[in-house]
């Protein structure tokens, strides 16, 4: 299973997974670090939406750990809403992943890991 994460918090994200092990339980995860959608301080919407889009056409996208600022987050919730992954925002690469991880723990192991770790997470 993936998880995607804005590339400000990607090393954060990583480092908590790899106290894991790269897993929880029988559920091995990794981290996909997405391209900055900031430069010079200017947010660039193209990018965001490209790394929403990026996440959400990937079959084994269970969350998605971004974006930095509301702006962008509200630009990337649709793209994820609709695909049913869930987005962490506005927080840190390291309290993102563990609640992701929590989540699939936590999560029913009838249906969709994607479905049932959004439904936790709501």
């Amino acid at each position: 299973m993936s998880v995607y994460a804005a590339a400000p918090l990607c090393a954060e994200a990583k480092r908590e997974l790899a106290r894991d092990g790269g897993r929880t339980g029988d559920v091995r995860i990794r981290t996909v670090c997405l391209p900055s959608a900031e430069s010079s301080r200017k947010l660039n919407l193209v990018t965001v939406g490209g790394n929403a889009r990026r996440a959400s056409e990937d079959a084994t996208t269970i969350g998605y750990i971004g974006e930095s600022t509301r702006a962008a987050s509200r630009f990337s919730e649709p793209i994820l809403e609709t695909a049913g992954i869930a987005q962490l925002s506005q927080t840190s690469g390291a309290a993102g992943m563990k609640k992701l991880l929590q989540a699939v723990d936590e999560a029913g192991s009838s249906g969709s890991l994607r479905e049932s770790v959004h439904d936790e997470l709501e």
